[in-house]
């Protein structure tokens, strides 16, 4: 069966890039380009599938926002 899942990708301050899965809680990897980065989550994804079983039902994407906070 195959499933989608939307997959947010950063990058930190030594330069890898780092991708999580927001529908799937715990679900994170690293990278140091993003051929690599992408093949990583794919492995990811299916190893916590396999781990946690039935999937909750998948968020829906609806965008990114970044906003500025004084702390």
């Amino acid at each position: 069966m195959s499933h989608q899942f939307d997959v947010v990708v950063e990058r930190d301050s030594a330069g890898y890039y780092v991708a999580s899965v927001p529908a799937l809680p715990g679900c994170h990897t690293q990278a140091k380009s993003l051929d690599h980065l992408m093949q990583r989550i794919r492995e990811a994804i299916e190893l916590c599938l396999e781990v946690q079983g039935d999937i909750q039902v998948p968020l829906d994407f609806v965008g990114v926002q970044r906003i500025s906070v004084v702390a």
